[in-house]
């Protein structure tokens, strides 16, 4: 069984059925839509079977240009981070009408026990620093530090 994590903001993937609208062709146009599609970011291993997409404007170019470079973190202290920014996503899924359903749209299969490896531990603590930051939310009891 593959194991699944995926991050989903709405408002990430726009779809527009409006056929009548003309599509640009300028420069500008041709940058957000290559903007757009460097915002995902997926991470796979076939040999845990684990895959990560996550899909938010800005995040990809936040990771490159924002957050701490690999390796400034341990892995540890990044697993520890995650648990439990993924144990407060989670319950926020469950309870849509206290949180904004659009922000928690889908729980993260995130288990502890398992050795993930740095660069998703990277990726993944990184995303939750990003969305904190992003849509000022807390996941955590300590303050969101970059």
């Amino acid at each position: 069984m593959k194991n699944l994590i995926y991050l989903l903001v709405v408002g990430v993937i726009v779809f527009n059925c409006n056929s009548q609208k003309q599509i640009a062709t300028t420069k500008n146009s041709d940058i957000e839509t290559n903007n757009k599609v460097s915002d995902t970011v997926k991470i796979a291993n076939e040999k845990l079977e684990y895959e990560i997409i996550i899909i938010d404007p800005g995040f990809s170019i936040w990771l490159n240009s924002t957050a701490r470079q690999e390796g400034f973190y341990s892995q540890k202290f990044m697993e520890n981070r995650n648990n439990i920014y993924v144990i407060e996503w989670n319950q926020r899924v469950l309870q849509p009408n206290r949180f904004n359903p659009n922000l928690y749209e889908l729980q993260i299969n995130y288990d502890q026990n398992i050795d993930y490896g740095y660069e998703v531990n990277y990726k993944l603590y990184n995303y939750f620093i990003y969305f904190q930051l992003k849509y000022k939310q807390r996941l955590g009891p300590f303050n969101v530090r970059i």
